[in-house]
């Protein structure tokens, strides 16, 4: 998946210090960095990998090793409040931090599998949606199916299938909190397929072999994640490879960034399902409700749209695009279904 063409990123101003002083390294919000901001990622991890980022109001961390560290380590906490656990919300954003996410949590209490009758659900959803767009001329992945099988796997009370041994909070079940919301999943399945449709020869493969679609979803969340910016804060003082942040201060960690950092993965701006890097650490708590979902919601679209629509390709001339800084993925997927 492509990005937009670029605008201009200001040059960031001259530095006295890595990382010791506000205001060093390119924002966030500076223009182009929302069409780009992969080349900006490049920048702040080679040359700015702890900065202050005024605009945004917060020290940027990009580096992997950083960012799994403070995504991990006790002296770092959820923000704003300390309510929000370690660990969580997952850093592809389909967690939105419940502390029954956490992994104390999830050995206590058995999530992490879709019932029976939920996966049915879903895998019809997908079927039912994919045929009717397979007759088409042309057809938008994004408003026609990524939208709408979310929703469906969500039709009835989410939380009921995961809360037989789950207490319940004032604000409802960790199933509750994570897979009401959908949007974020829509964007992530909208990603993998582009990531796919961008790779006929893998697409092929998946007909053959669909058990690869795991390893293909979660090089899809390493490369492209919805969401690209975590915020913790700073329990107290921390050293960074970058340098060292202050008690109290709001942190951004860039998955974004991290997802893409060479000392980490191996020719990091390839789609590779097949790298033997593969890591799962950006991936979120394996047994929240809304991973397990986002996971199955992949499968099972990609092998009802492969089936329903065989020689499904990109629509002539159109390439996508990603757009967006904190979440991002691509506003349309025109295909060609027959």
């Amino acid at each position: 998946m492509q990005a937009d063409a670029p605008e201009v990123i200001p040059a960031p101003a001259r530095r006295t210090a890595r990382g010791s002083r506000p205001g060093t390294g390119p924002s966030l919000l500076a223009p182009g960095a929302a069409h780009d901001p992969y080349r900006l990622y490049r920048i702040l991890r080679e040359e700015y990998p702890l900065s202050y980022d005024a605009p945004l109001g917060a020290w940027l961390v990009s580096r992997y090793a950083d960012v799994t560290t403070v995504l991990s380590d006790h002296r770092f906490t959820g923000f704003p409040h300390d309510s929000v656990p370690r660990g969580g919300p997952a850093p592809l954003g389909l967690c939105h931090g419940s502390t029954l996410c956490t992994p104390r949590k999830q050995r206590r209490a058995a999530i992490g599998s879709v019932p029976r009758h939920m996966a049915e659900r879903i895998e019809r959803a997908a079927y039912v949606l994919a045929h009717r767009i397979a007759g088409r001329q042309q057809a938008d992945l994004v408003e026609e199916f990524c939208r709408w099988l979310p929703a469906g796997s969500a039709a009835d009370k989410p939380a009921r299938p995961y809360t037989t041994r789950l207490p319940r909070t004032g604000t409802g079940t960790a199933a509750t909190l994570c897979t009401r919301h959908t949007g974020l999943r829509e964007t992530a399945l909208a990603c993998f397929l582009a990531n796919l449709l961008d790779a006929p020869d893998l697409l092929a493969a998946l007909r053959v072999e669909p058990a690869l679609a795991v390893r293909a979803w979660t090089e899809s969340l390493r490369r492209d994640p919805p969401v690209q910016v975590v915020l913790r804060r700073t329990v107290t003082e921390a050293t960074l490879s970058g340098g060292t942040l202050p008690a109290g201060a709001t942190v951004a960690c860039l998955i974004g960034s991290a997802g893409r950092d060479p000392q980490r993965f191996n020719a990091p701006d390839l789609f590779d399902p097949f790298r033997c890097d593969q890591g799962r650490s950006l991936t979120g708590p394996a047994g929240c409700p809304a991973v397990v979902l986002g996971r199955l919601e992949a499968q099972q679209g990609l092998r009802a749209l492969l089936d329903a629509m065989p020689r499904l390709r990109w629509a002539d001339g159109f390439r996508p695009a990603g757009t967006g800084v904190l979440t991002r993925g691509p506003r349309a997927l025109l295909v060609r279904p027959g």
